[in-house]
């Protein structure tokens, strides 16, 4: 599968940023919920080898969901669900969470390359393809690094794998109102986004009155809530289009509220 090897790809673009990180540099507070470098990239290795176990060990990813679900009935938080893995694997500085980070991805993504694309596998939610599965594990990887560029000051330059994480926001707009309990507004609005290629790349029916233009990168960080929509450049055309950039949220689990504006930058 090509959607292993962007995985793959995705997961370097952050090896490159943080390989001569710190022990103390993993402690730095990113943007999102407070969470430090530590807690995403123990949140990132987790979800990989869960991503590894729902498609080649089921009954090890089955006892970890039964795991995470005592953890979240107990009153505890993602975070205190990944420390507390992470550090039950003798993860207990980033230097060493890396290196175990960075085996795993390079596991997963050569599992999912040769795998079946349309084989299904379990996860939290619904049961899914595989490849929609290493769709998101690059999806998630994408929007949680965005947190560490912006902490450590550096700006990303993409590449046009990103066109996953684009194609997820797009396909999860009836999702983005639904989460909220909210009722999708019709029809779905035009999207034409610009690839950090200068590619146009196009979804639904064209229209003037309904759309979303812009670039890519920050249609991306849009729908995963890693910008607020005044903080980008695209350009909205009817309430269909403006309310989904409002709201939007391609990942599953409760329903999210986007950052306010100027709350998710590139620090100095």
């Amino acid at each position: 599968m090509q959607e292993a090897h962007d995985f793959q790809e995705e997961c370097h673009s952050v090896a490159d940023l943080i390989k001569n990180l710190s022990d103390k540099d993993y402690n730095k507070v990113t943007q999102f919920k407070d969470w430090t470098i530590y807690d995403i990239m123990a949140h990132l290795h987790l979800w990989n080898m869960a991503a590894d176990w729902t498609l080649n060990a089921p009954e090890k990813f089955m006892a970890l969901m039964g795991d995470v679900i005592k953890v979240f009935q107990g009153g505890k938080t993602h975070q205190d669900l990944q420390r507390e893995w992470a550090e039950r694997q003798g993860l207990d500085t980033g230097t060493k969470l890396f290196a175990a980070w960075k085996t795993g991805y390079q596991d997963v993504a050569d599992k999912y390359a040769v795998a079946d694309p349309e084989v299904r596998v379990k996860w939290g939610g619904p049961d899914m393809s595989a490849k929609s599965c290493i769709i998101a594990r690059q999806m998630e990887t994408w929007a949680h690094a965005q947190a560490i560029f912006d902490v450590l000051g550096k700006t990303r330059i993409n590449a046009d794998r990103i066109k996953n994480v684009a194609h997820i926001g797009v396909t999860t707009y009836s999702w983005s109102f639904k989460v909220k309990e909210l009722e999708p507004i019709r029809p779905k609005p035009y999207v034409r986004l610009i690839a950090p290629s200068g590619a146009v790349w196009e979804w639904n029916d064209p229209q003037t009155n309904n759309k979303v233009e812009g670039l890519a990168e920050e249609f991306s960080q849009v729908v995963t809530q890693c910008r607020n929509v005044q903080d980008t450049s695209l350009e909205m055309t009817g309430d269909a289009a403006n309310k989904w950039m409002e709201i939007a949220q391609c990942f599953a689990g409760n329903p999210e509220t986007p950052p306010s504006k100027g709350k998710r930058h590139i620090q100095t």
